[in-house]
């Protein structure tokens, strides 16, 4: 008997996006210019393939700044940090490379901005989440308030209902923060939002394209990691787009066949921590066991690039 048809739908955009880019290349340069080891503060992206990859290049990666020798670099994750971290890293005279994404930076900015306008802060955001400790250590405590739910806003104590701005994790679902917006913006009329959208156009134009994938769909694999949000939230839009099965999975070893029999039709996506070789790597698994027609679902066209900080731009 011949290997049943199936129908693989490949969303685009999906996968790297420009700060998970150059932050990877910020560690693989800083490698290059100082040799190894090199230290990097936090996972530099939400995904095990990537880091065990640099792990091998000479990349010790470790949670706190305690952790890493004075004399060597170390190097900031794509999330973010709070400000007090390159405070203590000056102090110590280390050499230090911030890899924040750009796109965090500029609600990092944006939260000093309304602070020196005497706003207190709302944070949209997942507690504990790096990015969200590094959004929220910008400002002395007590100027961050996170809130997560439309729950959260009715109960959510501030300072003065009048001196109020939100800013938001870059890679929250939009639909739910959307909610989350209206709901601050009917309890605290005058609360003043970003000039932009924080959420960042990969977060966005991965969650489109699975939105246009879903209901063409039996089954939808999410390729990610289990830490990585922006992968968990599209899992999320793409169950209540119409895909009756989404999953994430790390890798091709994580497919739960079971789960897939009888199926004509799958989409697959990739959080925006994922290489395009763990997405191969599934694609190849289908190929294995089905006779598989590859369809692009093409949402949008990414162009973007961010150069990597000057320091390792410079000679050694």
């Amino acid at each position: 008997m011949g290997k049943p048809a199936l129908t693989l739908y490949l969303a685009a955009p999906r996968g790297f996006c420009a700060g998970v880019d150059r932050a990877i290349k910020i560690v693989e340069m800083a490698l290059d210019k100082w040799g190894a080891p090199v230290f990097v503060r936090h996972e530099i992206v939400h995904n095990k393939y990537v880091v065990d990859e640099l792990r091998e290049k000479g990349a010790v990666f470790v949670e706190e700044l305690d952790d890493c020798p004075d004399d060597r670099p170390v190097i900031f994750s794509a999330h973010g940090v709070p400000k007090a971290v390159p405070a203590e890293a000056a102090k110590r005279e280390m050499i230090f490379v911030d890899a924040t994404c750009p796109l965090v930076s500029k609600v990092h900015i944006e939260a000093e901005r309304h602070h020196q306008n005497g706003l207190q802060m709302i944070m949209i955001g997942h507690k504990g989440h790096p990015e969200t400790v590094g959004t929220m250590g910008q400002l002395p405590d007590g100027e961050v308030l996170l809130v997560e739910t439309v729950e959260d806003v009715a109960t959510v104590q501030v300072r003065d209902p009048n001196k109020l701005a939100f800013v938001t994790q870059t890679t929250l679902s939009v639909d739910d923060t959307a909610d989350i917006v209206a709901a601050l913006q009917v309890r605290f009329s005058g609360i003043v939002g970003p000039h932009k959208e924080d959420i960042c156009y990969a977060t966005t134009n991965r969650q489109e394209a699975v939105k246009a994938m879903a209901p063409k769909c039996d089954a939808m694999l999410v390729v990610g990691a289990p830490n990585s949000s922006n992968s968990k939230r599209l899992v999320e839009v793409g169950a209540r787009a119409g895909c009756k099965y989404s999953q994430l999975v790390q890798r091709a070893a994580d497919i739960d066949w079971r789960a897939l029999s009888g199926i004509s039709s799958v989409g697959i996506t990739a959080g925006a921590s994922a290489p395009e070789v763990l997405i191969n790597e599934v694609i190849d698994a289908f190929c294995d066991k089905f006779d598989v027609t590859v369809e692009q679902v093409v949402t949008a066209e990414e162009n973007v690039e961010f150069k990597v900080p000057r320091v390792l731009r410079e000679p050694a």
